[in-house]
């Protein structure tokens, strides 16, 4: 009797065991079949992602978000903010189709319309900051993922002003106040500030309505723009006459072809609309790019006085 209850008594530690192992292992397979919030998900979470130009570290690049204010992953289809005209309105926000894209793990595959294909490892900073990683240049750029209703177009618009003056290829004088002293520049109708280089301004004094192609450039120099100390909205623009020395002018965008330039040293104000649009699409080509600088900020002050002729 004793070996049967033994017997038994054996059995039923081992059906035991066996049921505890068991139920082990399906709690061991509920943990590894959670879901895995994948990159995909991640890049789509947010409507933009910003391209922040300045955190940029390693000596190479990588042309599409180079040149890119802001990147959106949408089914597949890659849209970027390249140009300051229209931002905010562009693609209903998003910018312009430049690509198609796919996800694998941590990488990125990106197939440029002009650029080709090029990958990058994506690393989760935190909840809205990502950096993508190309290990070919061993270069990374910092993103951080945007709504449109927080995103704020304004902001990145004047923080990036410079741009937004090449983005035409001439500007025309197209009005002239009475307010103000004579000075040389009122002979000035046409500037133009040459694509993918920050420094260089060229000037004319062609009649208003020459075709943009027959315009003759009597002058060529350097030109910055600078912040204004607690105004967001306007600049200061700086051109380096050899004759005039610097000129410099109190920069105000009107809307998105129109810019307002006053003259402190005479009290005059100028108005410039933009021909000639360039809409930076795509492909290295191109010479428009973002270079890594900060805006060094200056005070003026406003006088006036009132000019004698029309200009």
């Amino acid at each position: 009797m004793k070996a049967v209850k033994l017997l038994f008594g054996f059995l039923f530690l081992f059906v035991m065991t066996v049921s505890c192992d068991t139920q082990v292992i399906i709690e061991d397979d509920i943990i590894i079949e959670e879901p895995v919030f994948s990159l995909n998900q991640l890049l789509t979470s947010y409507d933009l992602w910003y391209v922040n130009i300045n955190e940029t570290t390693g000596n190479g690049e990588v042309p599409f978000l180079q040149k890119a204010f802001t990147v959106s992953f949408r089914s597949g289809v890659l849209y970027a903010n390249n140009n300051l005209v229209g931002i905010g309105d562009k693609g209903n926000g998003l910018g312009i189709d430049i690509g198609d894209y796919d996800t694998y793990g941590e990488f990125l595959e990106v197939s440029h319309d002009a650029d080709g294909y090029m990958e990058l490892e994506v690393f989760p900073l935190s909840a809205n900051r990502i950096r993508m990683y190309h290990r070919p240049s061993n270069t990374s750029y910092y993103l951080t993922g945007y709504y449109r209703h927080n995103f704020d177009y304004d902001l990145v618009f004047y923080d990036n002003i410079t741009y937004f003056l090449q983005e035409y290829e001439v500007w025309e004088k197209t009005y002239t106040s009475q307010e103000g002293a004579i000075n040389k520049f009122d002979a000035e109708n046409f500037l133009q500030f040459l694509t993918g280089d920050d420094t260089i301004f060229r000037s004319s004094t062609d009649k208003n309505g020459t075709g943009i192609d027959n315009i003759f450039w009597d002058y060529e120099g350097v030109y910055s723009v600078q912040n204004v100390k607690g105004d967001l909205y306007v600049k200061t623009l700086t051109l380096d006459y050899d004759f005039l020395n610097n000129d410099y002018f109190e920069l105000t965008v009107i809307n998105d072809n129109t810019i307002e330039l006053f003259h402190p040293n005479s009290g005059t104000v100028y108005e410039f609309k933009g021909r000639g649009y360039i809409e930076f699409l795509r492909g290295t080509n191109e010479a428009k790019k973002r270079e890594k600088k900060v805006l060094p900020t200056m005070s003026i002050e406003r006088k006036s006085e009132r000019k004698s002729i029309t200009i």
